[in-house]
């Protein structure tokens, strides 16, 4: 997640500007006639982080976003407006070729490679990368992997001497992996920051090599001064003939961190100064998009994406009369969806959601078991109560303390209120939300977000849903376990043929509606604002952020 990647982890729900645009680009000429990209300049990056983590063994970085400018992977992502998401190669010369059913996969280096000294990335300092990210402790990185290599579970990193055997390395430019099972959707793993290459042996020091680490991408961090700012500059070591998806546009990229967001806002508004140069990485919430609402020019300059990360209701399967089917199916119905998204921004912070799988992601099947209308159907709700004999519930709701969330999770309390439902509302901080949630047991519903972590259904369903996820740090918020839905991830999970598993992961999202642990609420739409002068800064049907190995400054 784990991001958002998921919502939950990085911010509230945004809404939607009024301008919905798929993206934005300043004018300027080219010196690039063949990507469009402006070569030179300072991109300024806006963010409320306090730090971010560059070591790829804890970075949750999407693919797109800041960790690509210095980390490549064996893969990587192709994502464009208009355009399914797509797995490509990165430092690898395919996706992945699979064998014995798709338990082993193989890939090749491409030719060329090196790092930022000029030493030549092998296939040794991969492998050491992926160990690294076993280790005790580094924490807090995608772990997809972790489970799915043979040995993975009994595995404690590198430090001690010790190698993961799943992961062979026959010569320099071969990397074999070996998994417990068949895993259909390895090539999308193999673009996680896990599978950068840190050179063997180095990294020891995890807090030094995560404020500087050693750059396979097309730039260096030169100063990171925690808090306040992150400096990247060229990797004179990188080749963009080798690397098809970043154009590498600005000479300097500068992460500014601690930024108060209406602050930056106002900034980006006036679109003075170094303003012009920069752009926000935090997306707007209603209060923000309201100002940009109120200045035409800076409308123009608004990035937002198309409705994606799901917003939605979690529910405690396990907890009380919720374990009753038919209470849960009353919550589908009291809910009242169109006061939700007015709290979330309007009418423009999202599309009302009824799946678990988000649009843009291929495959993905369009239903709805629970037709009603937008402010719901409160007499069916009532209904259903009385047949469960759950005419007196009362339930509680865990909700992050923060203004968006709270607006929303009112607009949730007033809904299931209409029903007879009676609804105490518990803000908590980000920590022990997310800790409540994802550890504890003591709540009965949830207000939560999910950006998949990579462009398949498997992201959307596997760690919401599957009962391996329940406790542990796992987002199976619902405590959902069915092990009919389980079978279905398993079997949905070893298929390599995309086209089969994507009908497999469409009716595990259907038969797990039918069980409605979870009532979804809206599909998000998330805006960004950046300067006059930024170009090139658009945002793809997956994921809902502007893409940053294509950004550029008009010159």
């Amino acid at each position: 997640m784990h991001r958002p990647k998921r919502l939950t982890i990085t911010a509230a729900v945004a809404a939607a500007a009024a301008l919905v645009l798929t993206g934005c680009s300043g004018g300027g000429a080219s010196d690039d006639a063949s990507t469009g990209t402006s070569k030179g300049g300072t991109l300024d990056i806006l963010t409320a982080q306090t730090a971010l983590h560059w070591d790829p063994a804890t970075s949750q970085s999407l693919g797109i976003t800041s960790m690509g400018l210095v980390a490549r992977r064996l893969t990587t992502w192709d994502v464009q407006p208009g355009k399914t998401a797509k797995v490509v190669p990165d430092l690898a010369t395919t996706t992945g070729e699979s064998s014995d059913g798709g338990k082993t996969w193989t890939y090749t280096l491409k030719d060329g490679l090196k790092f930022q000294d000029g030493t030549p990335i092998t296939t040794k300092d991969i492998k050491w990368g992926i160990e690294r990210s076993f280790a005790p402790n580094l924490t807090g990185g995608l772990s997809y992997h972790k489970s799915l290599l043979v040995g993975g579970s009994d595995y404690q990193g590198p430090f001690e001497g010790k190698t993961l055997d799943s992961i062979e390395t026959p010569d320099d430019k071969t990397i074999v992996f070996k998994l417990d099972a068949p895993y259909g959707d390895w090539p999308w793993l193999a673009s996680m920051p896990a599978f950068a290459p840190v050179p063997e042996g180095e990294g020891t020091d995890t807090g030094a090599y995560d404020a500087k680490p050693v750059s396979s991408g097309p730039y260096q961090i030169e100063s990171n001064t925690q808090g306040s700012q992150v400096t990247l500059v060229r990797n004179k070591e990188w080749s963009a003939k080798t690397d098809s998806i970043r154009t590498a546009g600005p000479s300097k990229i500068v992460f500014k961190e601690s930024q108060d967001a209406s602050t930056t806002t106002q900034s980006l508004i006036a679109d003075n100064g170094d303003a012009k140069n920069s752009f926000g990485a935090q997306f707007l919430g209603a209060a923000e998009l309201n100002q940009v609402r109120a200045n035409p020019a800076a409308q123009d300059r608004l990035a937002t994406s198309k409705a994606g990360p799901i917003t939605y209701m979690a529910i405690n399967t396990q907890r009380g009369k919720l374990a009753d089917l038919e209470v849960r199916q009353a919550l589908q119905y009291a809910v009242d969806r169109k006061s939700f998204r007015i709290a979330a921004g309007g009418a423009l912070a999202g599309e009302y959601a009824s799946t678990l799988v988000t649009p843009g992601i291929a495959g993905r099947k369009d239903y709805d078991l629970y037709k009603t209308g937008a402010t719901g159907d409160v007499d069916k709700a009532k209904q259903l109560l009385q047949e469960a004999g759950a005419t007196d519930l009362r339930l509680t709701l865990v909700t992050q303390n923060d203004p968006t969330y709270l607006a929303q999770a009112q607009a949730l309390q007033a809904g299931l209120e209409r029903a007879g439902i009676t609804v105490t509302l518990k803000p908590l901080d980000y920590d022990s939300f997310t800790q409540a949630t994802t550890n504890g047991t003591d709540f009965d519903l949830s207000l939560s977000s999910w950006q998949p972590d990579f462009p398949s259904a498997n992201a959307n369903i596997q760690p919401l849903y599957d009962s391996s996820q329940i406790g542990g740090g796992g987002y199976n918020v619902s405590k959902y376990s069915n092990p009919e839905v389980d079978a279905l991830i398993a079997k949905a999970t070893g298929t390599v043929d995309q086209s089969e598993a994507q009908q497999l992961w469409a009716q595990a999202d259907r038969r797990t509606m039918e069980d409605a642990p979870v009532v979804p609420l809206i599909y998000a739409k998330q805006s960004f604002l950046a300067g006059s002068n930024v170009e090139n800064f658009r945002i793809a049907d997956f994921p809902a952020y502007p893409n940053y190995l294509k950004v550029s400054l008009a010159q």
